[in-house]
């Protein structure tokens, strides 16, 4: 009996040990998680107006106008950017991030990995260490895995240009990128969305009247000297959402996950703590029946 409340007691020291460590876990989580939630929260309308001008003004180009970036071209060589994070202990996060890549790269780009085409770029440890396991025949760009230790535009914007320089020379057909979608600290997404070449708004069919009207856009200084400058820098700045997107998620699951480590330590401990008591009032009681009988022996 003694062995046994010893090993409560010890399971009971670990538990509480633990949840120290979980709540100081939550408590780191919850400080990085206000400034990357303010950093997306402040982006996103400003990404998404950009985006949504871009796809409007590709929409509405005349023939004699292009841009590499919105022109689609039969898809050779494919480019998966999957972006994770650096650290675990973040729920299921990462793993719903990896899902979605796999789903992405079996469902759609089948041929090109077969044929040797398919290219995937890791952003985040977690990432890296999953596709260099369970796809080791692709070839893989990892040499960005540590960029979330600067989230700068500048310094994102210089992955972002190498992804479009290279789609420009050809390396690659068509861009994917599969991130983390932030929508608050309990609940996080995993998207997949097509970064090069920009899709174009529908403008056929009746399922959506509003989308057949274009903005009509007055171009100064001209189309083409306005849509080099304008059309990578928007790029560029929807490149970095999706990089914040993924930061805010990361802080906001692992503190959701550390917070229910935290109840569940809790609620382990009461658990402990009445097998302890139960197991001390049995020794307890043992020892007084010992006295007992053996006072009632000595009568005899």
């Amino acid at each position: 009996m003694g062995a046994n409340l010893k090993e409560v007691r010890g399971r009971i020291k670990s538990v509480k040990s633990t949840q120290q460590i979980t709540k100081a876990m939550k408590m780191v989580s919850a400080a990085k998680l206000r400034r990357a939630q303010q950093a997306i929260t402040q982006m996103r309308p400003y990404a998404n107006k950009l985006n949504e001008m871009l796809t409007n003004i590709l929409s509405t180009l005349d023939g004699d106008t292009t841009t590499t970036f919105g022109t689609e071209r039969p898809v050779v060589n494919a480019l998966v950017v999957v972006i994770t994070s650096n650290r675990g202990l973040a729920g299921a996060f990462n793993t719903n991030v990896i899902k979605k890549a796999v789903a992405l790269i079996e469902e759609k780009y089948t041929a090109q990995r077969n044929s040797g085409n398919l290219t995937i770029m890791c952003i985040g440890k977690k990432g890296n260490d999953f596709f260099r396991r369970n796809y080791s025949d692709v070839k893989r760009i990892d040499e960005h895995v540590e960029v979330f230790s600067d989230l700068s535009f500048d310094n994102i914007a210089l992955i972002s240009q190498h992804i479009m320089d290279e789609f420009e020379a050809g390396t690659y057909d068509v861009v994917e990128a599969v991130y983390g979608r932030f929508k608050n600290a309990a609940m996080q997404f995993p998207e997949a969305v097509q970064f090069i070449p920009v899709l174009k708004e529908e403008t056929e069919g009746e399922e959506n009247e509003k989308s057949k009207v274009k903005a009509d856009y007055i171009f100064e200084p001209d189309k083409e000297s306005l849509l080099k400058h304008l059309v990578p820098s928007i790029l560029q700045t929807t490149f970095h959402k999706f990089l914040l997107d993924t930061h805010a998620s990361e802080h906001g699951a692992r503190m959701t996950a550390m917070d229910k480590a935290t109840e569940n330590a809790e609620d382990l401990l009461k658990d402990l703590k009445i097998t302890y008591n139960k197991a001390r009032q049995e020794a307890i009681t043992k020892e007084l029946s010992e006295i007992v009988g053996g006072a009632a022996a000595l009568e005899s």
